[in-house]
């Protein structure tokens, strides 16, 4: 697995090793060298440091090409939700292209790299580029869906269901983008307080749930890398199973 810190997109999008991955869409040639005309530059972003930083005015939209990131709300008194983790081929920022300020914050949570494209260039892919345009709304609709499912995880999953949930999906998630190593192992930067944060938990239930699954057999994580090893336990506890998935769209 290619670490974010070299995994440096390339100057020209018809070299970038996402567009190689089957899980994504295909596009044409002119829709490529759209793409390319839209791009202003890349940008690396480290560990820690914010993407898109929470009640600014946002500038720009990007694509996030390698590592991992999370979007957040924080509450007057520090408390933080975070909503959901972001991987290779996500698109970040295109809500604040319809607010005033950023709803929301993204924070890096490994060291990333980034496509970075302006704010005034999503009108002009609606205009030409109506497929590029439907893709985006596919994209936004994607994103309120994943949202749904959060809400049910927090809202009725217990706590042992909502981490078995969380495993499963980030796993499958990094698996599409070919970050799964061939004996099944993932890199898993998240701590016990970013999951506790994502599903509603303390810090001490997320801890004493983790090492619950893991005396029953159902995964290991040592060492900053998850590997799942009873996936069908998981998803009943979860009561999540995998569905066929579509590719997606990648601009």
């Amino acid at each position: 697995m290619t670490s974010s810190t070299q995994a440096v997109p390339p100057a020209a999008c018809a070299d970038c090793r996402l567009r190689q991955l089957d899980c994504f869409l295909p596009v044409s040639a002119d829709e490529l060298a759209f793409i390319q005309s839209c791009r202003q530059t890349t940008q690396a972003v480290r560990a820690g440091a914010a993407i898109v930083s929470e009640h600014r005015a946002p500038q720009r939209i990007y694509t996030l090409y390698a590592g991992w990131a999370f979007r957040y709300k924080t509450l007057a008194d520090g408390r933080r939700q975070i909503l959901n983790f972001l991987l290779p081929g996500d698109l970040v920022g295109l809500q604040g292209e319809f607010t005033d300020e950023a709803t929301h914050g993204v924070e890096a949570l490994t060291d990333t790299q980034l496509c970075v494209f302006g704010q005034d260039q999503l009108w002009r892919i609606f205009q030409q580029q109506p497929r590029l345009g439907y893709n985006v709304t596919w994209l936004c609709a994607s994103e309120e869906r994943l949202v749904d499912e959060n809400l049910v995880t927090v809202g009725r999953r217990a706590a042992a269901e909502r981490i078995a949930m969380l495993l499963i999906n980030l796993w499958r998630r990094a698996e599409r983008v070919s970050l799964v190593d061939e004996d099944g192992g993932v890199e898993f930067p998240l701590t016990q307080q970013h999951i506790a944060d994502a599903l509603g938990l303390s810090l001490v239930h997320t801890n004493k749930t983790l090492r619950k699954l893991e005396r029953l057999g159902l995964h290991a994580l040592d060492s900053g890398r998850l590997r799942l090893i009873d996936v069908a336990a998981l998803e009943r506890m979860a009561d999540y199973y995998a569905r066929p998935l579509r590719q997606v769209p990648l601009i």
